[in-house]
């Protein structure tokens, strides 16, 4: 009996865009395992530029670093973990997948920079808190944009084993080996590239936007050049248009980047920003005619407002004059406005200006309106400037002073903690000359009080007595000082309201009769409980 044969099941062929073994390759297996781990040398150094970009750009427009480095860098590499697991799907169309991915990564990326400084400019402001609804809409844009380029980059490894695989096969472990080297080197370049190279030459909007097009260019090119005999007619085609159509994007930003950066500055600035300028420390920003009242902004916050900068710069310096004052040192101050004051009183000998940023110093001296605001302070030869951080210059310097005034920034700014730290009020008392007295602006006292008295407590664990007193008077809306927020940016009750200030010496020192109420309304805010701030462990969170 002859049985029935049983038809044998053709299987379907596989489109070749879902083809897992070996791949028919333009040039040989060495070098294209060698242009796959230049791709991702080129994607690792653009994925950590965007990384940088956010965080920097969220502490320039937030101020308070730490908790922006934080929250961008736990996101992301959460997402980064979404990502991988989410690619799993993409692994049978491994090259059209990594090449869709990166063409997405690139435009995010890219465009990332412009859409959180448009959010910044045109939908209020960023206070630097994490809580009320001024903030809620650019908030999650920050949050937003570092998980989706923390799952386009995590989606990247996954996809590129594959492709390396599909090369020439070998063990898993030397695979993932070869992949990670390439990876880590290449985010070692684009760290050191972005302070060092994108940020000085193109600034942060540009500089993102060149990140973006050399991402797309190295992931469109790795795999239409590459791997195009394993994509599909139509998979060539959506790779071609989705590269030429982010390109074409990040290029026309490009190209009208100078002009949205005018846009934004005018919508945060006003319409009479005169001078607009970037040095290696921070963005300048003067506002004002040449006749005056003239402001001017230090990474996007209000540092002088010719409006009532005088109440604020009078009534730190001349406190602290009361006694004897031929040798002052002034801790920044670059403006020239703290000196000015300085020189009003008879037998000053020598002011010494410890300014970090040079560009500020500069602009003081050459300015029409900001150089006649400080009645040309650099003109007097008893002015004297050193160009350096005053924390390290405080360490080398040994010459005594009678008078130390600290107008600096703002102790809620991260970067400023350390100007307010123990440690700090500690060098600055060893060059406090024998009945020296020490002025520090310690922020506003109503608004944040807490600040303000921890300062109080800091100066005291250094080993000197403290008299501390509010300076009302501050115009509504504006924000003179060194202070975290300009004023008019936020809710009309969030400019401050006043001045703090904390003089202090080895023994108590008497700011004199016009501080007298002042002393009693700082008196009457101070909490309990309060801790010095010093390196290791600062407490000027509010």
């Amino acid at each position: 009996m002859i049985e029935p044969r049983t038809p044998v099941p053709v299987p379907a062929p596989r489109r070749r865009q879902d083809r897992q073994g070996p791949t028919s390759l333009p040039v040989t297996a060495r070098t294209a395992r060698f242009l796959v781990l230049a791709g991702v040398f080129i994607c690792a150094a653009c994925g950590l530029v965007y990384e940088l970009e956010l965080v920097a750009l969220a502490s320039y427009l937030i101020g308070d670093s730490v908790t922006q480095a934080s929250v961008v860098l736990s996101v992301m590499v959460f997402a980064m973990g979404v990502g991988s697991l989410a690619a799993k799907r993409l692994r049978g169309r491994a090259a059209v997948g990594f090449g869709l991915v990166e063409a997405a990564l690139a435009l995010v990326g890219g465009c990332s920079a412009m859409a959180l400084y448009a959010a910044f400019a045109w939908n209020g402001a960023w206070d630097g808190a994490w809580e009320g609804a001024w903030l809620r809409d650019t908030r999650y844009l920050l949050v937003g944009f570092s998980l989706a380029i923390g799952i386009l980059i995590g989606a990247e490894v996954p996809l590129l084993m594959v492709l390396i695989q599909r090369i020439r096969r070998q063990d898993a472990g030397g695979a993932v080996a070869d992949l990670f080297a390439a990876d880590y080197v290449g985010a070692l370049v684009g760290g050191l590239a972005f302070p060092f190279l994108l940020l000085p030459l193109f600034g942060q909007l540009t500089g993102a936007l060149l990140t973006g097009a050399v991402n797309a260019v190295a992931g469109g090119a790795l795999v239409l050049g590459l791997f195009h005999r394993d994509l599909t007619r139509r998979g060539r085609c959506t790779l071609l248009i989705a590269n030429a159509l982010v390109l074409g994007l990040l290029a026309t930003a490009a190209v009208l980047v100078d002009d949205f950066e005018r846009a934004a500055r005018r919508a945060v600035y006003g319409k009479d920003v005169r001078v607009a300028l970037q040095t290696d420390v921070q963005e300048i920003v003067l506002t004002g005619s040449v006749r005056g009242p003239v402001d001017l902004y230090l990474d996007g916050r209000l540092r002088v407002s010719g409006r009532d900068e005088h109440r604020y710069h009078a009534s730190l310096v001349h406190p602290a004059m009361n006694g004897p004052h031929a040798r002052v040192l002034v801790l920044g101050g670059g403006d020239g406005l703290a000196a000015r004051e300085v020189l009003t009183h008879p037998g000053v000998r020598r002011v010494d200006i410890v300014e970090l940023d040079a560009g500020v110093v500069r602009l003081a001296r050459t300015d029409p309106a900001l150089s006649a605001l400080n009645r040309h302070v650099y003109r007097d030869p008893r002015v004297h400037v050193a160009t350096a951080d005053a924390f390290q210059w405080l360490r080398v310097d040994r010459r005594a002073y009678d008078v130390v005034i600290s107008d600096l920034p703002d102790p809620g700014i991260t970067a400023s903690t350390k100007l307010y730290s123990q440690e700090f009020y500690g060098l600055v008392s060893r060059v406090l000359a024998p009945g020296g007295r020490l002025a520090v602006h310690a922020g506003p006292v109503t608004s944040r009080p807490r600040v303000f008295w921890t300062v109080d407590a800091t100066v005291r664990a250094a080993g000197l007595r403290t008299t501390p007193y509010r300076v009302g008077g501050r115009l509504t809306g504006f924000s003179a000082g060194p202070d975290r927020t300009a004023g008019g940016a936020g809710p009309p009750d969030a400019s401050p309201e006043d001045w703090g200030v904390v003089l202090a010496g080895r023994t108590r020192p008497e700011p004199g009769p016009r501080a007298a109420k002042g002393v009693r309304d700082a008196a009457r805010t101070r909490p309990a409980g309060l801790t010095p701030s010093t390196l290791v462990h600062p407490r000027y969170a509010d």
